[in-house]
């Protein structure tokens, strides 16, 4: 088995895009340049190396290609390439001119381990403007044999070829040219419905002034449109400017995202290496249900697509991951692009609300104010949909409830807030009719034993909720539930009349790390006021607490922890994200995690939050509250997300409704997960 912390042995692999410098006509030169690179690339532990189009010839020998000198250079240079590629560990794809049947082709050839694997030709020449390839080439569709020799070897020859990894789950890759990637219909989305996920351009592409941009946003919309990587490599610095002029374009997209691009109008060789999420492609292809329907729709073709098996050369020793991770998925590490998502999640949670308002003919709403997180996000929703529907804040009526547990600061907290906010304030302390209920059980707290049990904690929940449904009832108003997402995906809420249970939720979508910046947010915008500021400040700073237990302390801080008992907030998002997504096997989260969050110098952090800790967390400790997430989500608490009540799905991260994202079976138990964590991640990672 390959090492933990290696790459390949979690779903990804390493590809690579080369603009090596040429030479116009001069076979041996371009062939020597593409040798040193490929050794690069090898040494970097990467399993594909992309070339440029007609890098052996250049793609400026215009109607020396039609030269039997240049076409001899280049069978040697292939020759040569072909050879030598026994001591290279990474599979080359190389562009060059192939005669072949009376014609000329414009070829990708892919060359492993001294064997050619199949050469693919151009499918569009273009013949307009500054381009006249029909003068030297013909079409693929031309072609009267689907094999051609190379090399002293008889390959498999077309546009139809499909090459896939026997060595890595996931990787099939096919090869267009430059023109083929700008036409309506790319030979590479046929490829990729035939199960293709690493599309490779082998482009010249001359530049002109915004073409580069086209390029980039043309490499993002296929990889995004096929669910794929998208490799594109460019001609460079070499190539004749006799009319035209070059800049080396190299590109590595996945899913309408640009992993890596090179340095343009290089006057040096380039390599570029990404690292390509298989297992991402894999998961989204498999949910997207219109891509697998567009399948069956052309399935006629896709059956014609040639499959040609491939060794990869996957290193056998430790390779690290070069992509980063965000440490907050549901977060954008970028401020504006963080400031926009804070809005857009805002105006989604108010729409939510005051839609619900308008169908239930009700103006008032009723919500409890504990002074932390969740319920500070809810109020503030509360107060934004009442000022959206033209009607007074005083129409939020919030109550603070004090039990055993809670401390000075959350109550001053909720009371400054409730005053900052304009609500209608009030407060009910819920510790007498929480000693009746204790009492009625015959509970030992109800006569000062301390006993602090789940029936303990969950009397003053569940004595919370009911009086926020009793005051709805008293007021003609519905009750705004403030549970998030963490909390709902590691049961950490009380079922039934606790705070699992309202009319309407506003948080149920939205991850507690999410729920911290839309307060941040909110102080930075300076919306709601400057004393509103203040307070909001202090909660972000306050310990995430249930505050149902008593302590020893003078008061002033909660002296429970959330985090104590159902892990880093934090890093449970970070775990729940892949989860919930992706579906991803426990050992891959994991990995991503250590990746991530076990170099506090790795990546960047938002910088949104007052007096943020910089945190890392090592292998075990990451294994350790992956467990508990796991057992948590799988097994204990699915029953209470079968009752959610209603709530508005707030981002692509998913929701856990059982009308939305997720549906399952509240039996299940989590052995297969907890399982495959204990084989297959050790405490500490070997390297």
């Amino acid at each position: 088995m390959l090492p933990f912390d290696s790459l390949y042995r979690h779903g990804f692999a390493r590809v690579a895009v080369a603009v090596p410098s040429v030479r116009v006509a001069d076979p041996a030169y371009n062939a020597e340049q593409t040798l040193v690179l490929a050794r690069q690339a090898a040494a970097a532990g990467a399993v594909l190396t992309v070339f440029p189009e007609l890098g052996l010839s250049s793609y400026t020998a215009d109607d020396l290609f039609q030269q039997d000198a240049l076409d001899h250079g280049v069978r040697a240079a292939l020759e040569r390439i072909v050879a030598e590629s026994t001591e290279i560990d990474t599979v080359l794809v190389v562009g060059a001119p192939v005669r072949a049947q009376g014609r000329l082709f414009n070829c990708g050839i892919v060359i492993r381990d001294g064997r050619v694997l199949g050469a693919a030709p151009k499918s569009y020449l273009p013949s307009y403007r500054e381009f006249y390839e029909k003068r030297q080439f013909a079409a693929a569709r031309e072609a009267l044999a689907d094999t051609v020799t190379i090399a002293g070897q008889q390959v498999p020859f077309g546009a139809d070829l499909l090459f896939e990894a026997a060595n890595l789950d996931g990787f099939t890759f096919h090869l267009e040219i430059c023109e083929d990637g700008w036409v309506p219909l790319p030979p590479s989305g046929f490829a990729a419905l035939a199960g293709a996920t690493v599309l490779v351009n082998l482009s010249a592409s001359n530049i002109v002034v915004g073409k580069a941009d086209y390029r980039r946003e043309l490499c993002a919309s296929h990889s995004a449109r096929y669910l794929a990587a998208y490799l594109y490599s460019a001609a460079g610095n070499g190539e004749s400017t006799t009319d035209m002029a070059w800049d080396g374009q190299a590109l590595v997209a996945e899913n309408g995202q640009i992993l890596a691009e090179g340095e343009r109008f290089a006057d040096h060789p380039q390599l570029v290496t990404a690292d390509v999420d298989l297992q991402r492609l894999a998961a989204d292809r498999m949910r997207m249900t219109s891509f697998n329907d567009t399948v069956h729709d052309h399935q006629d073709r896709l059956r014609q697509f040639r499959r040609i098996s491939v060794r990869l050369p996957v290193p056998a020793h430790a390779v690290p991951l070069q992509r980063e991770f965000q440490r907050f998925p549901y977060v954008p590490a970028d401020p504006a692009v963080r400031d926009r998502r804070c809005a857009e999640v805002h105006h989604i949670q108010v729409e939510g609300l005051a839609t619900r308002l308008a169908a239930t003919g009700s103006q008032r709403v009723v919500i409890g104010v504990s002074g932390g997180l969740d319920s500070t996000v809810a109020l503030i929703v509360a107060v934004q949909t009442m000022d959206r529907l033209r009607l007074p804040r005083s129409n939020v009526l919030a109550y603070t409830m004090p039990g055993f547990a809670t401390s000075s600061r959350t109550l001053g907290d909720a009371h400054r807030l409730m005053a900052a906010l304009g609500v209608t304030a009030h407060e009910i302390d819920i510790r007498p009719s929480c000693l009746q209920m204790l009492r009625d059980l015959g509970h030992p707290a109800a006569d000062g034993v301390p006993q602090y049990d789940v029936t303990f904690e969950n009397v003053q929940a569940g004595e919370r909720t009911s009086h926020l449904f009793r005051l709805a009832n008293h007021h003609n108003a519905i009750v705004i539930g403030t549970g998030d997402l963490s909390e709902l995906a590691l049961g950490w809420c009380t079922y039934g009349v606790g705070d699992h249970m309202s009319h309407y939720s506003v948080n149920a979508s939205v991850p507690k790390t999410l729920i911290k910046y839309l307060i941040a947010w909110s102080v930075r915008t300076g919306e709601l006021g400057p004393e509103a500021g203040v307070v909001l400040s202090s909660i972000l700073a306050t310990e995430i607490s249930p505050e149902l237990i008593p302590t020893d302390g003078d008061g002033d801080q909660p002296g429970q922890s959330s985090e104590a008992t159902v892990g880093p907030y934090e890093l449970q998002d970070f775990h729940l994200y892949f989860l919930l997504r992706f579906g991803y096997l426990p050992s891959r989260i994991a990995y991503l995690a250590y990746r991530t969050w076990s170099d506090r110098s790795r990546g960047s952090w938002p910088d949104l939050l007052p007096e943020q800790d910089h945190h890392e967390y090592d292998l075990a400790t990451i294994k350790h509250w992956l467990a508990v997430l796991l057992r948590r989500f799988i097994q204990t608490s699915q029953f209470k997300r079968s009752a959610l009540p209603n709530a508005p799905k707030v981002g692509s991260g998913g929701s856990l409704s059982p009308r939305g994202d997720w549906r399952a079976p509240s039996d299940a138990v989590a052995t297969a997960w907890l399982d495959e964590l204990e084989r297959n991640v050790p405490d500490t990672p070997e390297r």
